[in-house]
């Protein structure tokens, strides 16, 4: 795991919910990295996200905030 991958765990996302981040995959043509995670409050599956926009930050009354934060371990 590089140290700018998320590690696995639990994450807040800026808008409230929570998510497990299971570990991070590249795609199969691009290799691009994407984070494999799973939202904690229903039970729709596995979902991805480039790693570059699981990583950004979004403004959020004016300051900037982690799209998603680390809350602890699994």
């Amino acid at each position: 795991m590089s140290s700018h991958e998320p590690r696995p765990g639990r994450y807040r996302h800026y808008k409230g919910g929570e998510y497990e981040v299971v570990g991070v995959a590249r795609h199969s043509e691009t290799e691009e990295p994407l984070v494999v995670y799973r939202p904690l409050y229903n039970d729709t599956g596995l979902w991805v996200r480039p790693l570059a926009m699981f990583l950004e930050t979004v403004t959020v009354s004016g300051e900037p905030v982690p799209r998603f934060a680390y809350v602890g371990p699994s």
